[in-house]
């Protein structure tokens, strides 16, 4: 499997794009911002690999993790997965944003008021297996940071993990639609019975795996898993 990525200008979020091997169509993840957007970064890549792109799968409606999806499903038309419950972010990202955070001085400072969706959407379900770039996907919905953020497996070898899951850490939970209790249960129920051999793509920092997380990560232990509800 082919696996590289671009690292957004802008709080360092990983894109990820996935393909079977050199030379085939292939997958982006988690377009993220830059100035003026990722196209550029991403289609060096694309053509290093002599790669198409199919698809883009966003983990979650942070606009870190999509700024550049309209722009790049202009330049390459594509369709573009998605959770119901984020997909209302893709036009209103401040849903899930703290009001005058640093997200919203930098739109301020690209002189960005308004957004748009990108012209084809497929809404995730939990746990759907589909076919994309000759790769074989699952969706799991991961509720926590973002009430829809969802997480990836590929081929049962990779977790796309979007901010659910970091190398020795979590993702935040204080923002819109986030919830502290929502994201032990996922932690508990959606990633710690997932496969330890499964390597992990973060949405941010380096790759991982299951079986290191699930011992080192102090958010996978029982003492902070066991506080849901309280």
């Amino acid at each position: 499997m082919l696996i590289d990525r671009v690292v957004a200008d802008y709080f360092e979020t990983n894109c990820w794009i996935i393909a079977a091997e050199p030379g085939q169509e292939c997958v982006i993840v988690d377009p993220g911002i830059g100035n003026p957007d990722l196209v550029s970064q991403i289609s060096l890549k694309v053509t290093k690999y002599k790669l198409k792109p199919v698809a883009v799968l966003i983990t979650h409606g942070h606009l870190d993790h999509f700024f550049s999806v309209l722009p790049l499903t202009k330049s390459t038309p594509m369709r573009t997965f998605i959770s119901k419950e984020d997909r209302f972010l893709l036009e209103n990202p401040f849903g899930a944003l703290k009001s005058g955070g640093e997200s919203e001085q930098l739109l301020r400072a690209f002189g960005i008021t308004k957004f748009k969706e990108p012209s084809e959407i497929i809404e995730l379900q939990d746990f759907s297996v589909f076919e994309l770039a000759g790769l074989n996907f699952e969706s799991i919905f991961a509720p926590g940071h973002t009430k829809g953020s969802v997480v990836f497996t590929v081929n049962n070898e990779q977790l796309i993990s979007g901010d659910v899951l970091f190398a020795g850490s979590i993702g935040r939970t204080d923002l819109p639609t986030g919830s502290a209790v929502d994201m032990k249960r996922t932690l508990k129920e959606r990633i710690l019975t997932l496969s330890d051999e499964l390597n992990v793509l973060p949405g941010h920092g380096e790759q991982t795996t299951i079986g290191i997380e699930r011992v080192r990560n102090p958010y996978l232990q029982g003492d902070f898993l066991d506080q849901i509800g309280r």
